[in-house]
């Protein structure tokens, strides 16, 4: 099953998913629609099966910022998180992401 991107468009949408992250770990990536990068680590992390909820930077740095002070990683583009109990359990940046441990933290309860 691809992954079903969720597009972050507001303050309210970022602490929900930070609430959420206290039931179960939930994948964040910050996008960048004018990158090549930005573009094929989204490509790729369409293989995740579950959501995946983005911020596309141009449309949204505020909401970039707030992300980057509240989990205390400078930013960069593409960015990818998963946010388990309201902490970065997983953080890496353009190539170094890598959509099977995004995955594979997706998937644990215990951390």
């Amino acid at each position: 099953m691809p992954a079903k991107f969720s597009q972050i468009t507001s303050e309210q949408q970022l602490e929900a998913i930070f609430d959420e992250s206290h039931r179960h770990p939930v994948a964040l990536v910050k996008h960048s629609n004018t990158c090549g990068i930005s573009a094929d680590i989204l490509h790729q992390l369409g293989d995740i099966d579950g959501e995946v909820y983005v911020i596309v930077i141009q449309q949204n740095r505020d909401l970039s910022n707030s992300l980057a002070e509240r989990i205390g990683h400078r930013h960069q583009s593409p960015q990818a998180f998963v946010i388990k109990d309201g902490k970065a359990i997983y953080h890496a940046t353009h190539y170094g992401i890598n959509p099977k441990e995004i995955h594979a933290k997706l998937m644990t309860t215990n951390d």
